[in-house]
């Protein structure tokens, strides 16, 4: 049987948050069988619990915002997309995250840190199997025209392939690649995705913060852009980081319908905003999709029954 995970151990990390630049503990804690990924906000007088499906989405500027019912005014935890996709590339199936704050902290602007979080508690196999959404038909969601335009699509496939394409513009980004594809079976997510991180354009950033956003930036934890390059001393993780980055964000905006898919996915210009209507396109016709699951591992796609190696 190809089976669920979650974690042999608690770990816990501090951090700020990218937009409200507080102070944030995040406990991540193993959880039971065929429960998801659940976040709860323990700072409130009484806890709640916000469970990540695609309908607990209530916000999308800037970052993946989930909240109880999907409710605006409900307690919310913001910027969840990193950690996410590194559930996602790691297999988690099952997972508790207590959070003092409404937000996720940032740490490196990648999901490397957050990989090494749970890697370092150790993933353990559950006895129960591990389901998938498999895409039975394609289905996609458009917006805007010409050079405004941006799409998103998911097609049937015994697997798991993601691609991106980005066209931003501007000579820093268009130096480097702008597209990529990658095989969430090849077992390289740590080393050929998860590093990637966010960025931002300095132009930007004076505009962001007086609307409260962006408070938490740095250049530890983001690759800023001027008029013509990437001010980070250190340059770039990747050749192709910016684009990478978008497909890691794709990957956590994906793994918010709770569970992992069999499809292949293609974007362009896509965002979290995008993302999500996907999913509730894709939910919206049961004839998009079954749930399936593998009595026999070796049925299953390639790659995507092995443990990832621990760092």
């Amino acid at each position: 049987m190809l089976a669920q995970r979650t974690l042999k151990s608690i770990t816990r990390a501090v951090g700020v948050g990218m937009h409200s630049g507080q102070k944030v503990e995040l406990t991540l804690r193993p959880a039971p069988p065929d429960s998801g990924i659940v976040f709860r906000r323990v700072d409130l007088a009484a806890p709640v619990d916000i469970v990540v499906r695609p309908e607990s989405v209530c916000d999308t500027r800037m970052a993946s915002t989930i909240s109880a019912g999907g409710d605006p005014g409900a307690p919310k935890v913001q910027t969840i997309e990193h950690l996410m996709s590194a559930c996602s590339g790691l297999g988690l199936d099952n997972l508790r995250v207590d959070i003092d704050a409404d937000e996720v902290p940032i740490l490196d602007g990648s999901a490397a840190s957050f990989v090494f979080l749970l890697q370092s508690a150790g993933i353990e196999l559950q006895n129960a199997p591990k389901r998938f959404i498999r895409v039975l038909q394609p289905v996609e969601v458009r917006e805007g025209e010409g050079e405004r335009v941006m799409w998103a699509r998911l097609e049937p496939y015994h697997g798991y392939t993601l691609s991106f394409e980005i066209d931003f513009h501007h000579p820093a980004v268009d130096a480097t690649g702008q597209q990529v594809s990658f095989d969430m079976g090849s077992g390289r997510y740590k080393r050929d995705i998860a590093r990637a991180r966010t960025f931002g354009f300095s132009k930007d950033v004076e505009a962001m913060r007086s609307r409260g956003l962006t408070l938490g930036g740095a250049m530890d934890n983001a690759i800023v852009v001027d008029d013509s390059r990437v001010l980070n001393a250190e340059g770039l993780r990747y050749d192709d980081e910016f684009v990478k980055h978008k497909l890691l964000d794709a990957i956590g905006d994906l793994y918010i319908a709770g569970k992992p898919m069999l499809a292949r996915y293609s974007a362009f210009r896509s965002g979290h905003a995008l993302n999500n209507r996907l999913l509730r396109k894709l939910f919206a016709d049961p004839r998009n999709f079954d749930i399936v699951t593998f009595d026999d591992a070796a049925q299953a796609p390639a790659g995507l029954a092995e443990l990832a190696p621990v760092w």
